[in-house]
């Protein structure tokens, strides 16, 4: 006989009554770090967190720098200058038999003014180009935030294909696993052989790989959500893909929204209002211009034996044109308009391939559309077609390849329906997308 000591016996009982708390536990504890999101609420949060929507906000904060900096040129300068200083020049002394001082101290404090007077529109179109500045950056803030709205749209559908890939998955084991219990009991009561109850096994284990894919696609398809919004914790989505299809907007209504509303369009020509100025200012270099300056302050001078000081101030306005720089403002004016060219064939390009992925994406929702539509009805049938197979294998008028090919093209009936529905889904963000009006009313 084997005794076991009291401490080990006791230890175990309590391990035993413990552990299922403890497990309950840390699983409520794991479960609560989850966030479970609607697609509004993830669409909510990527706005305030996606990192590509808050470099976005920065450009802005930079062209509001910018702005300051050009608007500069057109106010008032104010310095404020001090200057203690001691000249020495011993060649002083030769002449005149000394009568001149060798050495001279200055002491003065000033503040002075700098003001541009006429500059041939050179402050003022730089001032311009800063204010149109702003309307590119809103349009690069508009650009992020739609492609991170498809982004996450597109990553909550896949969460959602996947689950629905994976349920189907496990019904498909649970069925395999039925038919073996259903195949054993036959054994059992001599009406099926060992080839039945091996063929099976053999579809049990064979179901098995694709429930352990479809849960690690859902692992994977969280973990690219959650990269989209930045954030540490874990999250999960609420939704289903079951949608209601709308009309399908026309080619030429799509265009015309689109070269209307694309803020990558509208980018261009802001950038290229920009490029105007900045030919404006190039163009500016070589021309005259005129600044006023004056100063005010105190200085004290202090030459040999004798002190002086007193208030001091000058002003004047200044001319200053550079009648030949090298022909280097003619060599920026021409970058300059060499960009603002480009900046055209830019827009021109842009919208060609825009007209090409509209087209794509009405014919993507077209065909999405039909899919659905055709499938919806096939996966009842199928299902039909099964319970009437399992039924004629009970009674033994059917036989097992019919009940698997009754099995299979249910399996391919649900999941290309899913995936037809998660389609459209998919191709009416990218419709939206593509025609500039994602998120936007």
């Amino acid at each position: 006989m084997i005794i076991i000591p009291r401490a080990v016996f006791l230890f175990s009982f309590l391990f035993v009554s413990v552990s299922p708390c403890l497990r309950g536990g840390f699983s409520t504890a794991h479960a609560a770090e989850v966030r479970t999101l609607t697609l509004d609420q993830a669409l909510s949060l990527a706005d305030e967190r996606n990192r590509d929507v808050q470099k976005a906000k920065e450009f802005f904060r930079q062209v509001e720098g910018k702005y300051a900096e050009e608007r500069s040129a057109a106010l008032p300068q104010f310095t404020i200058t001090g200057q203690v200083s001691r000249q020495q020049d011993d060649s002083q002394s030769a002449i005149a038999g000394g009568l001149f001082p060798t050495r001279q101290d200055t002491r003065s404090a000033e503040i002075g003014l700098s003001q541009a007077l006429f500059t041939w529109g050179k402050v003022g179109a730089a001032i311009r180009a800063a204010e149109k500045g702003f309307k590119t950056a809103d349009e690069r803030l508009r650009i992020s935030r739609q492609d991170t709205r498809r982004d996450v749209a597109i990553a909550f559908y896949d969460i959602l294909l996947a689950k629905e890939l994976a349920a189907i998955a496990r019904q498909n084991l649970e069925q395999k696993e039925r038919h073996l219990d259903e195949t054993q009991r036959r054994y059992a009561a001599g009406v099926a052989t060992d080839y039945d109850v091996l063929a099976a096994q053999v579809a049990v284990e064979n179901a098995r790989p694709e429930v352990i894919r479809t849960h690690n696609l859902i692992r994977t398809t969280r973990d690219r959500l959650r990269f989209l919004l930045a954030v540490e914790d874990d999250v999960d989505v609420s939704g289903t893909l079951e949608t209601a299809t709308g009309p399908v907007p026309s080619y030429d209504e799509s265009l015309g929204l689109a070269r209307k509303r694309r803020p990558e369009l509208e980018e261009l020509r802001r950038r290229m209002e920009i490029a105007d100025e900045l030919v404006k200012i190039a163009n500016a270099e070589d021309k005259p211009r005129l600044d006023l300056k004056g100063g005010y302050g105190w200085r004290q001078i202090e030459v040999g034996g004798a002190t002086g000081d007193g208030p001091a101030w000058s002003a004047g306005i200044f001319l200053s044109f550079p009648i030949f720089d090298g022909m280097k403002t003619r060599g920026k004016v021409a970058q300059a308009e060499s960009d603002r060219r480009s900046l055209g064939i830019d827009e021109a390009k842009l919208t060609e391939t825009i007209s090409l992925d509209i087209r794509d994406a009405v014919n993507a929702v077209r065909e999405a559309e039909e899919i659905v539509k055709s499938l919806s009805g096939t996966v009842t049938q199928a299902e039909r077609l099964l319970a009437m197979a399992e039924k004629g294998f009970e009674l033994g008028v059917k036989i097992r390849l019919e009940v698997e090919d009754a099995e299979l093209n249910l399996l391919q009936a649900r999941g290309n329906l899913t995936r037809a529905r998660r389609d459209y889904l998919v191709a009416r963000v990218t419709l939206d997308r593509v025609t500039g009006v994602l998120g936007e009313t």
